[in-house]
């Protein structure tokens, strides 16, 4: 998780907030696309064109996507195990 300053959170969450009000707005068909404009656009615009930032851009995802897993979707699986049964 990108534990960031408080400061840093204070200026970004209003910006951050008001992208999530504007892509709830969304047609659920299209959300994943906006959603995936919207990260293609912060990479390219903060990751020059260079080899070793592509890299850093890709490690920055592939954190995400483990964060995202770790925090939500394997505490959702653990509740479901428990309320399903296990395979087996």
């Amino acid at each position: 998780m990108p534990y960031i300053k408080k400061e840093y959170r204070e200026k970004l969450d209003p910006m951050i907030d008001a992208l999530i009000d504007e892509l709830r707005k969304a047609p659920i068909e299209e959300l994943d696309g906006q959603v995936n404009y919207v990260i293609f656009r912060l990479l390219l615009h903060l990751y020059p064109p260079r080899y070793f930032n592509y890299n850093r851009a890709i490690g920055v995802l592939s954190c995400v996507i483990q964060e995202f897993y770790r925090r939500h979707v394997a505490p959702y699986e653990d509740k479901k195990i428990s309320e399903t049964g296990d395979i087996t």
